[in-house]
């Protein structure tokens, strides 16, 4: 039995790590989108390395698009086999996936519109929704902590990761030729122990090989009680003192909504300034009306708080936008107000427009919540570039930037060594780090050692290892 890393391999984005067992069974573990600046980035995420028809089984740990983004993709590469994930995890997809597969229309239209005037070829979209739609239909719901039997010798669990609704560490027992039983885990992304409104990662069994994601791998977290009082310092100082705009990058899934549930938290103390906040995305509507139905997900503490305000997603002077015209006029108004829009890494979707119209004056701030990839637009705001390029034009920062790690929904690595602190060091065989910058993961391999972790490698993209 193998593994060969195709994607997350000393990078952040584009997860994907396929497993050939003994019997010649080949299982794929997310199907991610690589994204950012990555100077090959579109030859990856056109060219998968391997042959989308010959995979056998697809297992995906959360809904994030550099971990599903390119399943369409393999679909329409020839992928006909079963998809197996948590039931939030394919509630999530359902939009997720779609509002992916229109982004990359509009951004290829766009596109093509200067390679039509240089005569150079035009683009065609990775996917489209027809994709998706076949997608959908593949996918198999799996609960937390139910075994399944996938085929003979192969048994799947998944496990709460904490990092997204639906999120899971995936756990593989597979039996080789001899019969004897090699038990892998995937972390896939780990989550928070104070997330405010998912449950905290879940411990999971013994393994004999361990997939261990490391985007924080060499940083901690800011502690939790300044989050609060940063938040409202950074509105109060922007909307009231500079009579600014707030403009914050957030995911569509969950981060936003964790600001949402903050800023309605201040609501009720009444310790929000009386200024507009919207949310403007289409997706995250939509992936705030699925978060309300996963309740198997929450924590105690937001459940508890459901009983005190029964809508924890909507406040006096909060507004929902989807409409486009609505997101223009946005950029019209000359009152202070909080913009929260998607993507986080400021790479896609209307944020990039917002910054646009923004970033040159000095009374807005745009505040970043969480990680980004040193070569995204959101990543390079927030390194302290005082030039960053949107939409092919050269921008000077002259707006503030502000950043609170706190929001990161990935764990750093204090919160990744008491994840994996049940883990008998002695009993695990393989180590593998991805999902990380290389330094990042150097750190973390550093620190794995020392609580006992041997045989540590940090693949490169392509590399195939024998797990025998």
């Amino acid at each position: 039995m193998d593994i060969q890393f195709y994607g997350a391999a000393r990078v952040v984005t584009g997860s994907k790590h396929l497993i050939r067992t003994d019997s010649g069974k080949t299982i794929l573990l997310d199907c991610g989108l690589f994204q950012g600046q990555l100077h090959n980035k579109d030859e990856m995420n056109y060219h998968f390395g391997f042959n989308p028809s010959e995979i056998d089984y697809v297992i995906l740990s959360h809904a994030h698009i550099d971990h599903s983004g390119l399943l369409p993709r393999l679909v329409n590469q020839g992928f006909s086999g079963l998809i197996f994930a948590t039931p939030a995890t394919i509630s999530l997809c359902e939009i997720m996936l779609m509002d992916s597969a229109f982004i990359q229309s509009e951004e290829v239209r766009f596109i093509n519109k200067r390679r039509a005037k240089r005569n150079e070829e035009l683009l065609e979209p990775l996917y489209d929704v027809e994709d998706v739609e076949k997608t959908l239909k593949l996918m198999v719901p799996v609960e937390y902590d139910e075994t399944i039997k996938i085929e003979k010798g192969i048994y799947l669990t998944f496990t709460d990761a904490g990092h997204l609704l639906g999120s899971a560490a995936i756990n593989l027992d597979i039996s080789t030729k001899n019969r004897k039983k090699t038990k892998i885990t995937f972390t896939g992304d780990i989550g928070r122990f104070n997330d405010q409104i998912l449950r905290k990662p879940q411990p999971f069994r013994q393994c004999d090989v361990l997939i261990c994601e490391s985007t924080y791998g060499n940083r901690l977290h800011p502690t939790p009680p300044d989050i609060e009082k940063q938040l409202l310092h950074v509105i109060q100082e922007t909307c009231v003192i500079n009579k600014g705009k707030l403009i914050i990058p957030a995911f569509s899934v969950d981060r936003t909504q964790d600001l949402v549930y903050m800023l309605d938290k201040f609501a009720n103390k009444g310790l929000l300034p009386a200024i507009k906040v919207y949310v403007d995305s289409p997706l995250s509507v939509k992936a705030t009306a699925v978060i309300r139905k996963h309740e198997e997900c929450y924590n105690n503490e937001f459940l508890e708080y459901l009983h005190f305000d029964s809508d924890p997603f909507g406040f006096k002077n909060l507004t929902y936008i989807s409409d486009v015209n609505q997101s223009k006029l946005l950029n019209k108004l000359k009152e202070p107000c909080i913009i929260i829009s998607a993507s986080g890494m400021a790479e896609a979707g209307r944020v990039k427009h917002h910054i646009a119209n923004n970033i040159l004056n000095p009374k807005n701030t745009i505040l970043i919540v969480g990680y980004c990839t040193p070569e995204s637009l959101g990543g390079q705001l927030k390194a302290g570039s005082k030039q960053v390029r949107i939409f092919g034009e050269q921008y000077e920062v002259k707006c503030r930037v502000e950043k609170m790690d706190y929001f990161s929904a990935h764990a750093d690595y204090m919160e990744i060594l008491h994840y994996l602190k049940p883990q008998n060091p002695k009993k695990v065989k393989h180590v593998f780090l991805v999902h990380g910058e290389y330094e990042a993961q150097l750190s973390l391999q550093e620190k794995l050692e020392k609580v006992g972790f041997k045989n540590i490698l940090i693949p490169s993209l392509g590399q195939l290892v024998s797990l025998d």
